[in-house]
């Protein structure tokens, strides 16, 4: 039997509550208590699954449900593991694929909004545009594996992509093709409550702590590219910087 089986709670096949929700149960009870880990890796599910006496069928509904909740990460090709947090460095300008690539998550993203337009009087003023000037805007999920991170709307001055579709993955791959990748940027980091819509879309409940992150990025030139609002799950990513002092 695996070290994980014999350390969980004890699942009763004549509850009347499922036993793929009481497994849902006893494996979100073992991460909070930190009998898993942050990037512990489960037993396979069909070890898993004979240890405990129940079906494989069982054991993935279970995993699943942690999976869509973003407690859990699915690796193709290695397996099952608990969601680590995330750590952004504020002192580094580097986008959100870059990030999970660097720590080993595959990033990718789910489309909601891809629109073009004209500025709003509240772009126009972070990005230093004339009224009328063209923009195109973004609006995506951001996922590390299969957790969602973070629901991102991005406006971006329309003369610095080739089209609307150039972005793909990467906002900042794209721009950086087209010659306008962000050399600086100023952000804002604040404490939010994620409203039901937020919340839903990043599968946590609404109320729950969030952070939202605005960036203004710049060209070498001093003109402004990009103007971003991100919200971020508070359980899910921690914002670090390194500090010094000044002589």
């Amino acid at each position: 039997m695996t070290s994980l089986a014999k350390r969980l709670q004890p699942l009763n096949a004549k509850s009347s509550q499922p036993l793929y929700l009481q497994l849902e149960r006893a494996l979100r009870d073992a991460i909070d208590k930190r009998i898993l880990n942050p990037e512990d890796a489960l037993p396979a599910e069909r070890d898993l699954a004979s240890d405990l006496d129940v079906s494989r069928i069982t054991v993935r509904k279970a995993i699943d449900r942690l999976v869509n909740e973003g407690l859990l990460v699915r690796r193709r090709g290695s397996g099952n593991f608990v969601a680590g947090r995330i750590e952004k460095n504020f002192s580094k300008l580097t986008s959100f694929s870059e990030d999970m690539r660097a720590r080993g998550r595959n990033p990718h993203s789910a489309w909601l909004k891809r629109s073009e337009g004209t500025v709003t009087p509240e772009e126009a003023m972070s990005m230093r545009l004339s009224p009328g000037t063209p923009v195109f805007r973004f609006q995506r999920i951001r996922y590390a594996d299969d957790a969602p991170m973070a629901l991102e709307t991005c406006t971006v001055d329309a003369s610095a992509l080739r089209t609307l579709k150039a972005v793909d993955t990467s906002l900042y791959e794209a721009l950086e093709k087209s010659g306008n990748r962000p050399v600086r940027a100023l952000q804002r980091l604040r404490a939010v409550l994620l409203t039901a819509e937020q919340a839903k879309l990043l599968k946590s409940r609404a109320g729950e702590a969030g952070l939202m992150v605005e960036r203004i990025g710049f060209l070498s030139d001093g003109r402004v590219v990009e103007f971003s609002q991100s919200y971020y799950r508070g359980d899910t990513y921690d914002f670090v910087a390194e500090l010094s002092t000044s002589m």
